[in-house]
Order: structure tokens, then sequence, then C-alpha cells
């Protein structure tokens, strides 16, 4: 498997500066089909997972969101302080028989730069870590045959966690579909997740 690494520009603010104002309710978390499995992933700002995985075919949905923490509801800047535990994740909810698991996960390896910890670019802190979230066995059977794969085109470690699903907490509603509704009027988006998927030949 070939992986893109891909570094965010180093003269773009970082995602806390533009999101911590924002303080609208939680986004409500779309219908699961019944045929659907979901996949819960951190690769650092979650704008950047939800325009790509609402591209692939197969996909129902693209939520971000919060995992992985000790703190229950938690608010977008208390995640920003990194003392909840919470990762940065973007759930999605996909049709197995037009995406597998396995294909999720490739575009999670290709999404980031899993070498470097708890950060991406000039998004630091643990909010900002590479993470799988299991929801089954089998789940995590293929995420661990996965990150091996991946660490062989790795010429550093790769320090993404394996872990059990646990409570996932929606975003912020003005945090959803970010990227789409703000792409002609903000510098992340422009500068940083539009360059994303251009490598990644997706449709921006």
């Amino acid at each position: 498997m070939k992986r893109l690494v891909l570094a965010l520009l180093p003269l773009i603010a970082s995602c806390n500066t533009e999101k911590t104002t924002m303080s609208d309710p939680p986004a409500p978390l779309p219908p699961v089909p019944a045929d659907a499995q979901t996949a819960t992933l951190g690769v650092g700002c979650y704008w950047c997972a939800e325009a790509a995985y609402s591209h692939l075919a197969g996909v129902y949905s693209a939520t971000p969101g919060f995992m992985g923490g000790s703190v229950p509801n938690p608010s977008y800047p208390q995640v920003c302080t990194g003392h909840t535990g919470h990762a940065e994740v973007v759930q999605v909810v996909f049709d197995p028989q037009k995406i597998s698991y396995a294909k999720i996960l490739s575009w999670f390896w290709n999404l980031h730069d899993p070498t470097t910890l708890n950060r991406q670019g000039n998004d630091i802190g643990t909010q900002y870590r590479s993470v799988i979230f299991y929801h089954s066995d089998a789940q995590k059977k293929t995420a661990e045959a996965s990150k091996a794969a991946a660490a062989t085109d790795c010429k550093k470690p790769v320090v993404t966690e394996i872990t059990q699903a646990a409570e996932f907490y929606p975003a912020p509603k003005d945090h959803l579909n970010y990227y789409f509704a703000n792409k002609s009027k903000n510098s992340y988006c422009k500068f940083v997740i539009e360059p994303k998927l251009k490598k990644l030949k997706l449709d921006h």
C-alpha cells in the first residue's frame, strides 16, 4: 500500500484558534441503516476526516466528534485543554457491501501521518492523536493487520492507538459539514483541507 504522508502547512493557524469560538449545541446523530457498520477514527483535525470520508461511495455519513475521554458530554473548549482525554474523531457509518472496513482503514492511513505522537502539523495535543476505535473483535483484528501493513511503509514507528470504542459525543452543530460550508472563506479549509483532498484525488 502506498501511503501518502500529508504534512500540514506550517503557517496555518491551529484548528484550536478557529474552533474554540464556536458554542452551538451538539450535532444530531444521523440514522444508522440496518445493514450499516460503524468505524470511528482519529486522524488529527476532524474537519479533514469528515471532508474526506464524506466523498466515499458506500459511506452513509461521516460525523465529527469526540471519543476516548473521561468527561461526559465534553464541550469543545474542554477537549482543547487536553485534560479530558478525548480525541477528535470522525464516526463513519458505511455500507459494508459497497466499501469494506479494510478500505475505510486504507483511507485512514492516507489521511494523516501516523508517526507523529499527539500531533498533526500545527494541531498539537492528545486530542489530535492517531487512533482507531474498534467496534467489534473483527474490526480489532482488521485494524491490527492494517497497522502492521502500514508500518512497512513508514520510516518511523507508527504510534497509532488501537482501542475499544467508547461513548461517542458529536461535535458542536456548527462544526458539522464545516469544510463544504466554509471552504471559500476559511483559511484552514483552503490551505490545509483542500490540498489533502486534491492529493487524495477526491472531488473538492
